[in-house]
């Protein structure tokens, strides 16, 4: 069975479902639990939005935004880790599109499933907005694990 779970979260509820779904089959397969959140790029255009109303340090600001809202997506998942008793290991990857960065780490860490989370998003707003399930499926190489 699974050795090496990857579980990915972005904070929403509906990632905490996966992680709790992600956890709760790794105690029941025994296996170790590695746990990523991913903050993405800025974007050109929010950088251009701040140069325009002159801020002090921007990137700073934003990186600074990003580290902690990281952590704590990541304390409420080291808390629900130790609640169901599942020792973890936490990634925080930084300046990465959220697909990229989930198959990044799981090919980085040896991991032979990921769980994640769908927003079940349809029409028009998933073929605008990409959906990350999608990609992680199309080019993780290991089996994924969606909760919806």
């Amino acid at each position: 069975m699974y050795k090496h779970i990857l579980i990915a979260t972005d904070g929403s509820d509906l990632a905490a479902k996966a992680l709790d779904h992600g956890l709760t089959l790794a105690k029941h397969v025994n296996a170790r639990v590695t746990v990523v959140t991913v903050t993405e790029p800025w974007s050109a255009l929010d950088m251009a939005a701040e140069a325009r109303e002159r801020k002090a340090d921007p990137v700073g600001q934003f990186e600074a935004m990003g580290v902690a809202a990281a952590q704590r997506i990541l304390d409420d998942a080291a808390a629900r880790g130790k609640a169901q008793g599942v020792a973890c290991e936490f990634v925080h990857v930084k300046d990465r599109h959220p697909a990229d960065g989930i198959v990044t780490t799981a090919r980085d860490r040896g991991c032979d499933l990921i769980v994640m989370a769908s927003h079940g998003r349809r029409g028009a707003a998933r073929f605008l907005l990409g959906s990350q399930a999608n990609e992680v499926l199309a080019t993780a190489g290991v089996p994924a694990l969606i909760v919806r």
